[in-house]
């Protein structure tokens, strides 16, 4: 089987997580990512760390694999020239530099489009193309209101544990470029996809962007709490809280008889989920007092056989574990021998790229280089299929 994108060229001029992770992804799947970093430091996330890799950190570790490594100084005429050459062969460029030096370099768009008309061209920004503002995911989670609805009420305002922001941007990213090569694939024509992490947060948003824009008010923190759905946080067990996630009435009939308090369920301030958001103290303080019964494992095996929506509160190392025992193989082997989280996305008649390591800085420099000076329509192979 091949993979989707085998054969599709990207240039790669972005760094650090949102742009990366989109190259990242498109690698997944079977494109040729070619990675353009500055000679001697590289993207910036090489340098952040602990912890460290053999070659360089964890964390540019975790977003580069299966990527070519093109270093080049696009001050020096030369190199400019050879980021010029790869734009012209290049099915998707991808940047999060300030559009002015895009320009500078001769790498902006409407210069590129022009001599590559099927490029799909995508610009990632942190507030849109009309500002310089330097775009940092802890920042837009700040001013995008994200920290606002996130933390226990009465609380300081609290970013989530991962550069969520740069996710989300990463995903809308790869899905604009893939729209945009349907459509290319349609008309010939190429685009210009533009995403920034303030839109992609408010998109995130969602139910609460919602509830803001139905009632004029805006959402506070409520920690574990959900503001819609009652019982749908954690509950302290004898020995540790339990995430218990009831959607509908059925659901939550099952959770009182499993703990032993069925009459709950018919509590006329329990009857239905309004009734229960409307009492939600009362209800939490019930619900606690059965589960105290037991120890939050006990409880998970028992609610979890019984139908209702359960889990104990794990670390990333217990997550891998329950992925590996719900057999979706959450881990690939790369050719160092490391480990890292798979492409999430299975296939029945395609399969993803086989993995490369991620690149040392400048690694396939004299490679890529040299490839670029052969004719135009000569293929640059994926990393996992050259090695």
């Amino acid at each position: 089987m091949t993979a989707p994108l085998d054969g599709l060229l990207v240039a790669d001029f972005s760094r650090v997580l949102a742009g990366p992770l989109a190259t990242m992804t498109l690698a997944d799947l079977g494109a040729t990512v070619v990675k353009v970093e500055r000679p001697g430091s590289g993207d910036d996330t090489r340098g952040w760390g602990p912890p460290w890799t053999a070659g360089s950190s964890a964390y540019f570790d975790g977003l580069n694999r299966g990527k070519y490594s093109l270093a080049l100084d696009l001050s020096r005429p030369d190199d400019r020239d050879a980021a010029r050459e790869l734009a012209a062969r290049a099915d998707v460029l991808i940047h999060n530099l300030r559009p002015a030096g895009m320009d500078s370099f001769g790498l902006g768009y409407d210069t590129v489009s022009a001599i590559n008309p099927a490029v799909v061209y995508c610009t990632v920004t942190g507030f849109g193309p009309d500002t310089d503002l330097p775009g940092y995911d802890f920042v837009v989670q700040a001013v995008g209101g994200l920290m606002s609805i996130t933390g226990d009420p009465g609380g300081e305002p609290t970013k989530v544990g991962v550069a969520l922001v740069d996710v989300l941007t990463a995903k809308d990213a790869t899905i604009g470029i893939l729209a945009a090569l349907h459509r290319r694939a349609r008309t010939g024509q190429g685009d210009h996809v533009q995403v920034n992490l303030l839109s992609s947060l408010l998109g995130g948003l969602v139910n609460q962007a919602a509830d803001f824009l139905t009632t004029g008010v805006a959402p506070a923190r409520m920690g574990n709490r959900h503001p819609s759905i009652a019982p749908y946080e954690t509950l302290r067990c004898a020995d540790a809280p339990i995430a218990v996630a009831c959607g509908n009435d059925r659901q939550f009939t099952r959770l009182c008889t499993e703990i032993g308090v069925p009459g709950l369920a018919a509590d006329p301030r329990f009857a239905t989920n309004a009734d229960r958001v409307a009492h939600r103290a009362a209800l939490v303080t019930a619900l606690e007092q059965a589960l105290a019964a037991d120890t939050a494992a006990r409880w998970e095996q028992r609610l979890t056989a019984a139908g209702v929506p359960a889990g104990l509160v794990g670390d990333i190392g217990d997550a891998i574990a329950h992925a590996t025992a719900h057999g979706l193989d959450p881990l690939v082997t790369l050719p160092s021998g490391d480990s890292q989280i798979r492409h999430p996305i299975t296939y029945t008649r395609a399969s993803t790229a086989p993995p490369s390591s991620p690149p040392a800085l400048g690694e396939h420099t004299p490679a890529v280089r040299g490839w670029l000076t052969r004719p135009a329509g000569t293929p640059l192979p994926h990393p996992g299929r050259s090695s």
